[in-house]
């Protein structure tokens, strides 16, 4: 059995400053430069859609209204790792950004006791409209006494991103509608779907990219998760990690995986979108621009939406300001502008992350959006219809690292190296008694 992610990302923090979230420094970077402009750093994971490149250019768009701010990002690809190093810098405070991004399965252990005390409360700093966002959303990031320490960027109502080339190639239907009858309320019917793929599957793909982003995707389709109704951990009695996890060990040993971990170091999962090396993923909304970045230009117009077997939530995010910041003011200012309606929108029509703002998830500018790398696909409407239905599970301060152990050090290993699902299970026990103490 591996060391876990967890406990390699903590070893290499300690060892060395490194840019896993921002340069190295005490608590705030923000001083001004030589030009008497201030340094903004924010700190991310995955893609959110703001930046200059691929994204809908917020930063340049704030720079040209605030000419003494300059923003820097410092991105990081894997969200378990980005959280191993800000949880370690929190504690020293020390190489902290001015902004940080948070996930929502790490927004209990932000909230809980031991941080909540790290943050500003943007209730009352920064000019964020707290009513603007869905009521889950500002809940989830409150802490006990009433503070928010985040404001909400997006949601992951779930679909399925589809292959449409290779579908065809496999003799399935290509039609969005025809694709989500092949599953329609049932995951079990998304593997028998996998196994007719690969009867007739192109050589060298396969159906689905990865058991473990199956297992996410389950489980954010149940109503108990992690924790039980109370937000106290209850992993190995939930009816949801059950589904999920045995749902995701059939997909492993039934060879209709490419057997990736998803946002892998070396890039292969990266790779294999750009290759059409598997047929479908479960795509939250925000994995919609993961696909237009990975598969690349080459590829536009051949991946499709369908609705999920069942309906869920996949991830979501915060942004939060450390207090220790140097000007946590002005870096308020940004989070609140960047999580605003109208930036949730500009954010939406580039990178298709789902806003958490109630008036945008509503608006025509949502409902009606087309993606350009999807052609025609009408993805404001599959995906808010997807919103609509979200029930937030409740969550535990600790459902993130389980989530980790499960998928990295359970599901994996019995994908890529056979290892008995009985004993990845009892390995997956073992690493939440040794690593969790509760």
């Amino acid at each position: 059995m591996r060391i876990s992610r967890t406990r390699t990302a903590m070893v290499a923090g300690l060892a060395a400053c490194t840019v896993l979230l921002t340069g190295c420094g005490d608590g705030g970077s923000d001083e001004a430069s030589g030009d008497g402009k201030i340094t903004l750093r924010i700190g991310t994971f995955g893609s959110f859609g703001y930046d200059d490149k691929t994204g809908a250019k917020l930063y340049a768009e704030y720079e040209k209204m605030h000419p003494n701010i300059k923003i820097v990002e410092s991105n990081v690809a894997d969200g378990q790792k980005y959280w191993d190093t800000l949880k370690l810098r929190l504690s020293r405070n020390s190489g902290l950004a001015d902004i940080q991004a948070l996930e929502v399965g790490y927004i209990a252990e932000a909230t809980g006791p031991a941080m909540a005390g790290k943050w500003a409360d943007l209730g009352t700093t920064g000019g964020a409209d707290l009513a603007s966002f869905l009521d889950w959303k500002v809940k989830q990031a409150t802490t006990p006494d009433g503070k928010v320490i985040g404001l909400g960027t997006d949601i992951g109502p779930m679909a399925i991103c589809y292959n449409k080339d290779l579908f065809a190639k496999a003799k399935l239907p290509t039609d969005r509608a025809k694709v989500a009858e092949l599953w329609a309320g049932d995951w079990s019917k998304f593997l028998a779907t996998g196994k007719t793929y690969q009867k007739n599957a192109p050589a060298g793909t396969s159906f689905h990219d990865s058991a473990s982003g199956l297992f996410n995707a389950v489980v954010s389709s149940q109503p108990l998760q992690y924790a039980n109704a109370k937000g106290e951990l209850d992993y190995e009695n939930s009816p949801g990690v059950k589904k999920a996890w045995e749902t995701a060990v059939e997909a492993a040993t039934s060879g209709i995986t490419a057997k990736l971990r998803q946002f892998d170091e070396k890039g292969s999962w990266n790779a294999a979108f750009k290759n059409s090396k598997f047929a479908t993923v479960a795509c939250p909304s925000w994995m919609t621009g993961i696909i237009k970045d990975q598969a690349g230009a080459g590829n536009q117009g051949k991946w499709d939406i369908a609705s999920p077997p069942v309906a869920g939530n996949w991830g979501g995010s915060f942004l939060a300001v450390p207090k220790s910041g140097k000007n946590a003011v002005e870096a308020a200012k940004l989070a609140a502008w960047l999580t605003a309606p109208a930036q949730h929108a500009k954010v939406f029509g580039v990178n298709g992350n789902i806003p958490s703002t109630k008036d945008t998830l509503s608006s025509p500018t949502v409902q009606d959006a087309k993606l350009p790398y999807f052609g025609d696909t009408p993805v404001g409407k599959i995906y808010s219809e997807a919103a609509a239905g979200i029930t937030p599970a409740p969550i535990s301060r600790y459902d993130g690292q389980v989530k980790t152990f499960i998928t990295d050090n359970g599901i994996l290993d019995i994908e890529q190296r056979g290892t008995d699902p009985a004993k990845a299970w009892e390995n997956v026990k073992k690493l939440v008694a040794d690593k969790i103490a509760q």
